[in-house]
């Protein structure tokens, strides 16, 4: 079993930046981890991934814009969020699993950005 704590959100103007983090607490060797984000009345969205050797994949709404990291010794993934646009306004939520089949989810955190 994987527990998720997410961390880092706030309210931010519109070029700024944030960092998110989520620690884990269990097994999360051999585990992708990364983010997805669900704004209003919209599907959850896939953001940013990172897996064990830390390889990374990126929405393309996000590229050149976020960094995901990983640190596999303190078991916790972060998302620096630079550049941000009111459209980037989301709950974020950090997941253990793949990309495609998420098995484990945070209980998310809000980011608001201001135009």
């Amino acid at each position: 079993q994987v527990h998720l704590v997410e961390s880092g959100g706030g309210l931010v103007q519109a070029g700024g930046s944030l960092r998110l983090s989520c620690a884990a607490s269990g097994r999360t060797y051999s585990y992708d981890m990364g983010w997805f984000r669900q704004a209003p009345g919209k599907e959850r969205q896939f953001v940013a991934g990172i897996d064990w050797s830390k390889v990374t994949n990126y929405a393309d709404s996000v590229k050149g814009r976020f960094t995901i990291s990983r640190s596999n010794a303190n078991n916790a993934v972060y998302l620096q969020m630079n550049s941000l646009k009111p459209e980037d306004t989301a709950v974020y939520y950090c997941y253990a699993g793949s990309s495609g089949n998420p098995l484990y989810w945070g209980q998310g955190t809000q980011v608001t950005v201001s135009s």
